[in-house]
């Protein structure tokens, strides 16, 4: 297989894109070991998968309530039933190859509701969820790129603000696996996704994008893409599998965005024993450390790398600078929505949804009626920000 074989590819785009990914797994081997090392390659294996298929919660929400198209919902289902299927059994089991094992099993409360529903605003405006901003900015979107750092602005600033909204009402962490039996739990949420999908399509929602290869299969389309979304899906609940048996926890993305953020902030001259969520504990070992040595920074970056690759192999880095101010607007304002967002509701798309979910957590559910509510709502802004 030669690069000439595929005229779409931009060797240089892979060249580079080699290089930082040897550069990163030096660094990240010398200052974290090999599981870091091991998680990268996950990362990796992400990006590639999202920019591939371009799977995205954004697009697909915003084609369900304005086309009726059930296509990435479907896919979503296939991606919610494989990551339970996978990795409920390493959570029963409480710990794999040595080391115990978590879900993401978080509070439900009304910041939690309302942090969701801030999210699901910023996500029409900036265009991209938590792993939609990782791998479009991979892809080379340079207004990503400025939603990414107001994310983390974003992020930061929710983590200042969490003790205040804590104050509000909220319950426990709530397991359907440890209430219920896991079976059971399991069973039950795969009922509630079919029913969902299928009264879906009885009300008149239909599948507008192949779900499979519409085409023959080809090994250029293999490394060129597209793929297709269910091919996606499988893998983005084989790489959550995989996160659980490496790390001990679920997938997660927007922890690091407000780690970046904070560390941003010291370099400014914010004192982290000015704020109890950064003065101590984890969060203060992690401001401490190198973003090496933080597993959701070390996914996250490799899902850009990963994104990057891909784009090089399809041939579609092509870097936009000129775009509306509106559209730059959009993208300041949604990656401040999606910071403080996720940082109320302790997770995006994946970190809550997905791998709450997978996790047979309560909160995972509450937060996706939230964040669909607030999609609506960001819906019906774009078009101010002519978007």
């Amino acid at each position: 297989m030669t690069t000439a074989s595929y005229p779409r590819v931009q060797t240089p785009a892979l060249i580079t894109a080699m290089v930082l990914l040897a550069g990163f797994v030096t660094i990240t081997g010398n200052i974290a070991g090999a599981k870091k090392v091991a998680l990268l390659a996950v990362g990796f294996g992400l990006g590639i998968s999202l920019y591939h298929a371009a799977f995205g919660f954004t697009a697909a929400y915003r084609r369900a309530f304005q086309d009726r198209d059930l296509s990435g919902i479907i896919a979503q289902a296939v991606m919610l039933i494989a990551g339970m299927i996978l990795i409920v059994p390493v959570l029963a089991q409480e710990q794999i190859f040595g080391h115990g094992v978590s879900g993401a099993v978080a509070p439900v409360g009304v910041s939690m509701i309302l942090g969701a529903f801030i999210f699901g605003i910023g996500m029409q405006l900036a265009g991209a969820c938590g792993s939609g901003t990782l791998f479009t900015v991979g892809g080379g979107s340079m207004r990503m790129i400025v939603a990414l750092i107001f994310f983390a602005i974003g992020g930061f600033w929710g983590s200042l603000d969490l003790a205040w909204w804590r104050t509000f009402p909220e319950t426990g962490g709530i397991s359907l696996g440890r209430e219920l039996g896991w079976g059971r739990a399991v069973g039950l949420q795969i009922f509630v996704i079919v029913a969902v999908c299928w009264l879906l399509y009885k009300r008149g929602f239909t599948i507008q994008r192949p779900l499979w290869w519409s085409g023959s299969f080809t090994w250029a389309t293999l490394l060129t893409g597209p793929w297709p979304l269910l091919m996606s899906a499988l893998l983005l609940a084989v790489f959550n599998w995989a996160t659980v048996l490496i790390a001990g926890h679920t997938w997660s993305i927007t922890w690091a965005f407000a780690l970046w953020g904070a560390k941003g902030a010291a370099l400014l001259g914010w004192d982290p024993a000015t704020s109890s969520f950064w003065a101590s504990g984890f969060q203060a070992r992690s401001l401490k450390n190198s973003i090496f040595a933080d597993t959701t920074s070390v996914m996250n970056m490799a899902i850009v790398i990963g994104a990057f690759t891909a784009a090089g192999l399809a041939g579609k880095l092509v870097p936009v600078f000129r775009l509306p101010w509106r559209s730059w607007l959009a993208a300041m304002i949604g990656g401040l929505l999606l910071g403080y967002g996720s940082r109320l509701a302790y997770g995006c798309n994946i970190g809550a949804f997905f791998s709450g979910i997978a996790s047979t957590s309560v909160h995972g559910w509450v937060w996706i009626i939230a964040a669909l509510l607030g999609n609506d709502v960001g819906i019906r802004f774009r078009p101010w920000f002519k978007l």
